[in-house]
C-alpha cells in the first residue's frame, strides 16, 4: 500500500521557520520525483517545489524562491521542505506528492498525503 504521511505543521509567526517532513512507503522512492503543494481555502492547489529523486533536479515556485528548500534522505524514504522567512501569504494545507515527472503541476502526480497545515500569522 502506498503511503505519503506529512508532518511538521503548526502556527508560526511571520519570519519565522517549519520544516515539513513527508514519509513514503510502499513505492521505490529513487525512482521518483516528489513536490510539495498548498493550497489556501477558497484557492486552487499550487505547486511549491520538486525535486527528481533520479537527477536531484529542484524547482521551486517564484513565490517561495531563496526561502524554501526542498532535500530527500532517500536513506529513510523522506522528503522536507525547509521554510525560512515564512509569510501570512504561504497559509495553507500542505501536501507532498510523488509522481514520474518533476514538475509545478498537480495533474502529474500519482501518490498524494492527506496534508499538514501550515499557519503564518502576520
Amino acid at each position: 500500500e502506498v503511503q505519503l504521511v506529512e508532518s511538521g505543521g503548526g502556527l508560526v509567526q511571520a519570519g519565522g521557520s517549519l520544516r515539513l517532513s513527508c514519509a513514503a512507503s510502499g513505492f521505490t522512492f529513487d525512482d521518483y520525483a516528489i513536490g510539495w503543494f498548498r493550497q489556501a481555502p477558497g484557492k486552487e492547489r499550487e505547486g511549491v517545489s520538486y525535486i527528481h529523486n533520479l537527477n536531484r533536479r529542484t524547482g521551486y515556485a517564484d513565490s517561495v524562491k531563496g526561502r524554501f528548500t526542498i532535500s530527500t534522505d532517500n536513506a529513510k524514504n523522506t522528503a522536507y521542505l525547509q521554510m525560512n522567512s515564512l509569510k501570512p501569504e504561504d497559509t495553507g494545507l500542505y501536501y507532498c506528492a510523488a509522481g514520474a515527472i518533476a514538475t509545478l503541476h498537480p495533474a502529474l502526480y500519482r501518490y498524494w498525503g492527506q496534508g499538514t497545515q501550515v499557519t503564518v500569522s502576520s
